[in-house]
């Protein structure tokens, strides 16, 4: 599959997306692409180890602790390049489906290592803007 389908294929319906670095600052890109897919009538699942609430959602420290609470769809990556890695294997580790690092995060190691492990992903490119783009 291209990344274009891939892309056509998330987009396509609403999902439960975890937000790795998911700020509660309303300036952050973060936060504003977060609240956009909550008003397309996604589902946000924060992840913030500095934080308990943001967009009225409950707040998880990792993957793991959320995955206890909820399935989640999509893994939707804010954090440096650099520390993408851990972020896999975590994803990979509670059976996420897909995986998409934001705009400006690259890290094409750690993506050959979740595709091997079955996830979709997507790299360098907002979830917002594709959604958008792709939605009638």
């Amino acid at each position: 599959m291209t990344e274009a389908q891939t892309i056509a294929q998330l987009v396509r319906k609403p999902l439960t997306v975890a937000v790795v670095g998911l700020s509660p600052k309303p300036h952050r890109d973060s936060f504003k692409v977060a609240q956009y897919l909550q008003r397309q009538g996604w589902r946000i699942v924060p992840i913030n180890p500095n934080a308990t609430e943001i967009l009225g959602e409950k707040v998880y420290r990792n993957l793991t602790e959320a995955a206890a609470h909820t399935t989640i769809d999509l893994v939707d990556v804010f954090r440096n390049s650099e520390d993408v890695p851990p972020v896999v294997d975590e994803a990979i580790a509670i059976g996420a489906p897909a995986l998409w690092l934001q705009l400006g995060i690259r890290h094409d190691a750690a993506l050959a290592h979740a595709r091997a492990a079955g996830l979709l992903c997507v790299q360098d490119k907002c979830l917002l803007v594709e959604h958008a783009r792709l939605s009638p």
